[in-house]
């Protein structure tokens, strides 16, 4: 503090990466009050003030905080699962300042007291950035829609049936309509539920397992019937997670034509594919399931020249009554907070694509979308801030997760990168063992 009260730090010997204006540069940068005052090379050149902490980067990456598009927590109405806190402090571990939590709770998010409590219980947890997504449809239930207006007046930043497909075309063609008056994010679980009554991806592996499989299909007609919607109505349309290269095909081809439509992907879907089920190891039943290798392949490029908008973990913790069984009963979901950012970082790692376009799509990417005013390092606005290690090697172990639930794909995986401080609104929320 200095002696007029205002708290001020400076982080020095920084690779300053901001992906949003393209910066990648050895600089300082200055936190006041919360936010970024000013960066650059020149910053400090003189000396730095009297009476400012400072944080000695020590040459890594200083980047805008991750923002999280996809994340299921347990509260209210399951905190054995997961709570708002816990969630948060897994956020904070992985490098994540803002989370954008799904209305699948109970109950359910689709009224303005509801949003408001999510948003209240965010402000009492003051760790990281929550704001929630609306349910689309009242009780999830895929038939009548919510209060959009209103929803999105309280704080909604989005509105979804998170992990339920918005299956009936009429309701969906309505929601894209109405919610192009607000200017509202519409986000689907894209599946057909009638093709959707398996359990891994439909393939030929699957025949040898013995489980029932999910075609790229389910996903692919739910796509292309919602994309021919948006024709009718325009508005704003989102894919939550693709898991397959006919998915990518599909978006491309429509951007081509002009329609408003984005989409996201997993951690999971990008480094795990159909071969790590082998092993009938519940963490890796996600939905979507995990695909083929070509599909993974698919993916990696699609995010790597834009098609793909953003990367979410997805994060869905499950107890262990739930996935302690037998496969094919077994609940779907993994948590991923914590390793959203290591596991992307091994698309670099290989060559895949540059640092600055991997963290793109999870930093001002998302922020766009959702119209937050963070994901950029830029002087005025929040110091949401990661400091991380791209190369330092460790190994996941589940135990040391600070999610209550555990089951998560990643579980002994040899991981390189992670978050060494994480940064929100200029407070120091989480800083590496």
């Amino acid at each position: 503090m200095t002696g007029n009260g205002m708290s001020r730090t400076a982080f020095i010997n920084a690779r300053l990466l901001d992906p949003a204006s393209g910066m990648d540069e050895r600089g300082n940068l200055l936190v006041e009050d919360g936010k970024i005052a000013d960066l650059g090379p020149a910053l400090f050149n003189d000396s730095i003030p009297d009476g400012v902490e400072i944080v000695d980067c020590r040459g890594h990456i200083l980047a805008p905080g991750l923002i999280d598009m996809r994340v299921f927590t347990g509260e209210p109405g399951a905190e054995h699962r997961e709570t708002l806190r816990t969630a948060s402090h897994a956020a904070a571990a992985g490098g994540v300042t803002t989370l954008i939590v799904m209305p699948n709770t109970d109950p359910v998010i689709d009224d303005v007291a509801l949003v408001d409590f999510i948003e209240r219980r965010a402000r009492d947890t003051g760790i990281v950035n929550i704001h929630p997504m609306a349910a689309l449809t009242k009780g999830l239930n895929g038939r009548e829609m919510t209060e959009i207006g209103l929803l999105k007046e309280a704080g909604a930043v989005a509105f979804t049936d998170g992990d339920r497909a918005i299956a009936d075309a009429q309701v969906m063609r309505r929601a894209l309509s109405y919610a192009g008056h607000f200017d509202a994010l519409i986000v689907q679980h894209a599946e057909v539920p009638e093709l959707a009554h398996g359990v891994m991806h439909e393939s030929e592996l699957a025949g040898r397992l013995g489980l029932a499989g999910i075609s790229t299909a389910a996903e692919t007609i739910m796509i292309e019937r919602d994309l021919r919607l948006l024709e009718l109505t325009g508005g704003r349309y989102h894919v939550g997670q693709i898991s397959c290269a006919a998915s990518v095909e599909v978006i491309a081809r429509a951007r081509r034509h002009g329609l408003k439509v984005t989409c996201g992907v997993s951690a999971a879907h990008l480094v795990l594919n159909e071969n790590d089920v082998q092993s009938y190891r519940t963490f890796f039943k996600l939905s979507p399931p995990l695909r083929s290798e070509a599909d993974r392949r698919a993916l990696v490029a699609g995010l790597a020249d834009g098609t793909i908008d953003v990367i979410v973990s997805g994060h869905d913790p499950q107890d262990p009554e739930v996935k302690r069984r037998p496969f094919a009963q077994a609940a779907f979901g993994a948590i991923g907070l914590e390793t959203l950012l290591p596991a992307s970082l091994s698309l670099v790692h290989n060559g895949d694509m540059p640092l600055a376009r991997l963290l793109s799509a999870m930093t001002h990417v998302p922020a766009d979308l959702l119209d937050l005013k963070t994901g950029r390092l830029a002087a005025g606005l929040p110091a949401d801030l990661v400091l991380m290690d791209a190369g330092v090697p460790w190994i996941v172990e589940a135990e040391n997760l600070r999610s209550i639930s555990k089951n998560t794909p990643f579980e002994d995986r040899r991981m390189q990168g992670r978050a060494l401080r994480t940064v929100v609104g200029g407070r120091t929320v989480y800083v590496a063992d």
